[in-house]
């Protein structure tokens, strides 16, 4: 049980600083907006991107969140991951940053799946 928590920690915080911390601190510097538009995608975009992606984050780092809610940011930022995987892979075509993307998604679904596993060791408990 005890190693459970920490993978799932582990995977949580990272997705919490890589989608929360990061975007919030950098979604406004002139390389950050570059990004985006350099995909195509507009200003405002980014802008929206990242306020959910914090929202997201947030939801699944607090524990008394309902988890309904945090099934949602999971399947968001698979979403958000998939969909930056595609979106770089059809403006730069297949390169090593191509698949950071993927390398986030694996992360995501650690955390879902340790998520999924501490719920039911909770709910077997009650």
């Amino acid at each position: 049980m005890k190693s459970h928590k920490i993978i799932f920690w582990t995977a949580t915080i990272l997705i919490f600083l890589f989608e929360g911390v990061m975007p919030a601190l950098t979604s406004q510097t002139e390389m950050a907006k570059e990004g985006i538009r350099h995909l195509g995608y507009p200003d405002y975009f980014g802008v929206a991107l990242t306020v959910f992606k914090v929202l997201g984050a947030l939801i699944l780092i607090i524990p008394q969140v309902p988890a309904r809610l945090k099934e949602w940011a999971y399947a968001g930022f698979t979403f958000d991951f998939l969909f930056a995987f595609i979106s770089n892979w059809a403006v730069d075509g297949l390169n090593g940053a191509t698949f950071f993307p993927i390398i986030v998604l694996a992360v995501l679904m650690v955390s879902y799946v340790y998520y999924h596993k501490l719920r039911a060791y909770k709910l077997q408990a009650a």
